[in-house]
């Protein structure tokens, strides 16, 4: 199917149906007209008869022709607007034809009227009479006038008028379409050039121009800030791309080397056992990097199912800071938690909400501030319709610029870049498990002072 611009499109359309609406109210406006101009002049033909018919009468039984007649039925045509064809005759008792002027011939005369003189005899013609009274109020004749009815309906002037008027109006309203779908057009051009370009990797795309109209402004605003998020996307995955690679990269050129180390007898003995040592730690770090990334691409593929099990998150939460405080090997590192006495009911899955809550304490452990003793807190909150599982440190905190991207895949700021190795999936898969149990993961607040972050699941008990 061919396509055709939006301008030529609604230019064209809109004029076919301007000019067929415009048809018809011509159409009707002219039999409108015609009408109105065919009973007007026919009450004007009417007085006309009536004041020959006073002329003419006289005192005895017939009319009396006088000789201004033929003046006065010339200048009462021109006063009143009315044919050259219009014929009059006088007839008298009998029907007698006394009088007719020059506007037809006698032939024509008797082939367009009835034999008495009185009625039109053709179609195409119309006649109006009036009688001719005497003093002593007899009929002594009748004053006919006969007319074409093309005559009678015959208006040049405002059927030029009623042309010109529907062509001008025809014309602005093409004119008014026309500059209105060009102003539309405009902008949809430009976003769609726009498109085409975002489409071929290049997303510095520019919109100029100010738009009044709300919906423009806002496409075109909503389509700016779209290009703009696809660059900055883009920019953070190939960023990403080579932080991921480096990560991997990483472990595995360190393990090569220890390994062969060890293997051509670099070194032996207990350095040798310290290099695989090495070597084994980082091939955990690297078996945990590949285990975050499986994990993630089976919760976005959907693969991962979560339980929706009822829970005391009381002693759910007690239990997994429990747990990861024995984990820290004696470190001065220690959560707290601040947790109500009585059972607080949620429904969610017990091993995902422990991934999730091990996760927050373990960024609250790397956001320590050195000469700083950190503290972690790790307390519960009803909420309309939920429960708040709320971890707070008083660590570095979160760079403003960085907090809106916290839980964007393979994003790690640059203070934990330089510190801890990984692939910066932790929050986006904490996330991804919150909202799979029909909950949330948000950061509440982040400054100098520390960090604090909420999980939110569904009450339970309902």
């Amino acid at each position: 199917m061919k396509s055709t611009s939006i301008l030529s499109y609604w230019t064209y359309r809109y004029l076919l149906i301007l000019c067929v609406g415009l048809v018809l109210v011509a159409t009707a406006a002219a039999v409108w007209v015609r009408q109105t101009t065919m009973d007007s002049r026919m009450r004007m033909t009417g007085l006309l008869a009536q004041e020959i018919a006073e002329r003419v009468s006289s005192e005895g039984s017939s009319p009396v022709i006088p000789e201004s007649l033929d003046a006065l039925i010339e200048k009462r045509k021109r006063f009143f607007n009315l044919s050259d064809e219009l014929c009059v005759t006088i007839t008298g008792n009998g029907g007698v034809l006394l009088y007719a002027d020059r506007a037809m011939s006698p032939g024509e005369l008797r082939s367009r009227l009835t034999e008495d003189l009185s009625e039109s005899a053709d179609d195409d013609y119309v006649t109006v009479s009036s009688p001719v009274v005497n003093k002593a109020g007899a009929t002594i004749g009748h004053v006919t006038l006969l007319q074409s009815k093309k005559a009678l309906t015959f208006i040049p002037n405002e059927n030029r008028l009623l042309a010109v008027l529907l062509t001008g109006l025809a014309a602005l309203g093409w004119l008014t379409i026309y500059l209105l779908s060009r102003k539309l057009s405009r902008p949809i051009r430009q976003v769609a050039e726009a498109a085409r370009q975002v489409s071929q990797g290049r997303y510095d795309v520019r919109l100029e121009g100010e738009w009044r109209e709300r919906e423009i402004g806002e496409l075109v605003g909503s389509f700016k800030h779209m290009a703009a998020r696809l660059k900055q996307l883009e920019d953070w995955r190939a960023l990403m791309l080579a932080g991921l690679t480096h990560e991997l990269k990483t472990p595995v050129t360190s393990v090569k080397g220890l390994i062969h180390a060890v293997r051509e007898r670099v070194v032996d003995g207990q350095e040798a056992d310290e290099f695989l040592d090495i070597a084994l730690k980082e091939t955990g770090r690297l078996q945990s990097m590949v285990s975050d990334l499986l994990d993630y691409n089976a919760l976005a593929s959907g693969f991962v199912k979560v339980r929706r099990d009822e829970l005391n998150a009381t002693a759910l939460v007690a239990e997994i800071v429990h747990q990861w405080n024995v984990m820290q090997d004696g470190e001065e590192t220690a959560a707290v938690p601040e947790l109500p006495e009585a059972n607080v009911p949620v429904a969610g899955d017990a091993l995902r909400i422990q991934q999730i809550v091990v996760n927050l304490l373990n960024n609250a452990k790397d956001a320590r501030v050195p000469g700083r003793p950190l503290r972690i807190a790790v307390g519960l909150r009803r909420e309309a319709g939920g429960v708040e599982v709320v971890v707070s440190d008083n660590g570095q905190g979160i760079p403003e610029e960085e907090r809106g991207l916290v839980f964007e895949r393979f994003f790690r700021g640059e203070r934990k870049r330089d510190k801890v190795r990984g692939l910066g999936l932790g929050l986006t898969f904490s996330r991804m498990l919150a909202c799979a149990m029909d909950g949330d993961l948000r950061l509440v607040s982040s400054s100098a002072e520390g960090t604090v972050f909420a999980l939110r699941l569904p009450a339970g008990g309902r």
